[in-house]
């Protein structure tokens, strides 16, 4: 079985948005975590690029720099 892997939160969202399966979480002894997608297409390196180019990576950015913003003091 294809796989794909990724740390990116924002990624595997995207990723699960657009229909891939998400086959498992995993998190290391660092906190990091892993999402683990079945790829039997390769079609997941095509989705993040897509995710790259798309509106919900800006609005994930947007996101981000609002909660930065509840931290400033």
């Amino acid at each position: 079985m294809k796989t794909f892997n990724t740390s990116d939160l924002s990624l595997a969202a995207y990723l699960s948005m657009v229909g891939l399966k998400l086959l498992l979480v995993e998190k290391d002894n660092k906190n990091k975590f892993n999402f683990v997608f079945e790829d039997e297409n390769s079609t997941a390196s095509n989705h993040a690029v897509s995710f790259l180019n798309s509106d919900f990576l800006k609005y994930d950015n947007h996101v981000r720099n609002l909660k930065k913003m509840l931290y400033i003091k």
